[in-house]
């Protein structure tokens, strides 16, 4: 399948590391015109070269997406530039862990903040410009814990969960335009924001055990979906959260499978 995302013009949030650096990564090697963003300089001091080494244009840019004037200025800078905006990805996002009972209000507040209101802020910009050329893509960044939850990710779950009703909301919003809006839930893909690869080997497996590939994810494979989603591939394709989580949970106890096939005791 060609997904023919060359000369695309591409925003990507929260790209200075892990699945959004390797979302980026994936749409240079599609040849679109990327910009992304985060919040820390520093963290996108990667992007430049490896524009250069895909010979396309593009750029890197500072923004917090909790600052609706500066969400705002990206959004029309980019506009202006390039002149239209084809795909916006929003994959800038913090966990939040606590217990219901510990957790305060600065933690819950800034899991919101970032998780559903950078990507509604982000959108709010970009839907004009994309019902302007009568076409777009919106991938939005939620989580398995949008689907089922673990203990202590009350912020986190519910904001992921805020996140796959506000794509559904936009789907129905700009359908007329002929921009789709979707949603991504990843699943135990190890990153800078967990601890998965850092846990000690007993528990790696107890996790492992709740999947039917029996394995961590990695940040490509979240990648190809995204950019899948971008494409006219999925012109059809609209309102949905599409779950790339390894078939976390999809049957009770998974790891009976790798026990009869004599992979696992």
């Amino acid at each position: 399948m060609l997904l023919d995302l060359a000369d695309r013009v591409v925003i990507v949030t929260g790209a200075g590391r892990g699945i959004g650096r390797a979302i980026a990564e994936s749409f240079l090697r599609e040849r679109s015109r990327v910009v992304i963003s985060d919040v820390d300089a520093k963290a996108v001091s990667w992007f430049d070269d490896a524009r250069r080494a895909a010979d396309v244009t593009g750029d890197a840019r500072v923004c917090d997406v909790r600052d609706s004037a500066a969400v705002d200025a990206f959004v029309a800078d980019v506009a202006g530039r390039f002149g239209r905006i084809d795909v916006l990805v929003n994959n800038a996002g913090v966990m939040g862990d606590g217990l219901v009972e510990e957790i305060d209000d600065e933690a819950w507040n800034r899991c919101f903040d970032v998780n559903v209101g950078g990507t509604f802020r982000m959108c709010r910009a970009v839907v004009p410009i994309m019902k302007r050329q009568n076409a777009g893509r919106i991938v939005n960044a939620a989580s398995f814990a949008a689907i089922v939850p673990g203990i202590g990710s009350a912020a986190y779950a519910a904001s992921k969960a805020a996140v796959v009703q506000l794509t559904r909301t936009l789907a129905g919003e700009l359908g007329p335009w002929n921009v789709t809006a979707n949603a991504y839930a990843p699943g135990m893909i190890p990153s800078g924001i967990n601890t998965f690869a850092q846990m000690s080997p007993a528990e790696q497996d107890r996790l492992l055990d709740t999947l039917t590939l029996r394995r961590w994810g990695t940040a490509e494979e979240v990648a190809d979906l995204v950019c899948f989603l971008a494409s006219d591939a999925a012109r059809y394709i609209t309102g949905t959260l599409v779950d790339v989580s390894g078939g976390k949970l999809a049957t009770q106890l998974p790891q009976r499978a790798y026990e009869i096939a004599g992979l696992r005791r």
